[in-house]
């Protein structure tokens, strides 16, 4: 029975890919690199912002050190005025979360993104109340962004759930390697920033199109009617 259900933000609760694309080419602009598209923001992001950010910058060209140091203290403050850019919630989400709650299931979400942009994005397209945990990258107090299962293992102990009762849902290899390191089951979302076969690579507990097959698949382990 799953008692605890932990959930990547960006990709698998909303589409936030216009948000970060805008972020990342005000940054490249700023240096005068041109821009992104959203299909190369999508594959860029997923492990934190400083691998996006310097993964941009290499794909425009850039090779200087101090370049990519301005720029990654550059992109946060441009993100703070655009991380709500059309951000919304994937179809389905709400209603998941819905029955999560009805059901006692715990609710986390669990993200690379800035902590405090994590909060700003949770807090305008679901509030507050939706989740028992919120967090995103606190790698300040010393707990190693993803896929370290740090952040997975902290969220169990806060809320006294074992890894056993516990569902990790993700959209990217970096989020099935972040459930395979914590040693909980995985979700694997196809509607999010990457591919189905990298996905099913990784050979998550479910591999789900559509939220409603998460309601199912939950319904029959959980044995609700």
């Amino acid at each position: 029975m799953y008692q605890c259900c932990i959930f990547d933000l960006d990709g698998t609760l909303v589409n936030s890919v216009y948000a970060i694309q805008k972020a990342v080419n005000g940054t490249l602009e700023h240096f005068g690199l041109g821009t992104v598209s959203a299909e190369e923001t999508r594959l860029f992001a997923g492990d934190g912002y400083k691998k996006l950010v310097e993964r941009a910058m290499e794909a425009r060209g850039n090779r200087d050190e101090g370049r990519l140091k301005e720029a990654l203290a550059l992109y946060p403050e441009v993100f703070k005025d655009c991380c709500l850019y059309r951000v919304e919630p994937y179809d389905g989400i709400r209603e998941l979360l819905a029955f999560l709650r009805e059901n006692h299931i715990f609710c986390a979400v669990l993200s690379n993104k800035p902590h405090d942009r994590t909060l700003d994005n949770i807090r305008a397209v679901f509030g507050m109340e939706s989740f028992d945990k919120v967090y995103g990258e606190r790698e300040d107090l010393g707990i190693r962004r993803k896929p370290a299962p740090d952040g997975v293992e902290a969220i169990l102990r806060e809320l006294g759930v074992e890894k056993e009762s516990c569902l990790y849902f993700g959209d990217t290899n970096t989020d099935m390697e972040t459930g395979k390191n914590a040693g909980v089951d995985t979700v694997g979302v196809t509607w999010g920033f990457r591919s189905r076969e990298e996905l099913a690579a990784f050979h998550p507990t479910l591999l789900a199109d559509h939220p409603d097959q998460v309601i199912a698949f939950l319904k029959e382990v959980n044995g609700i009617e």
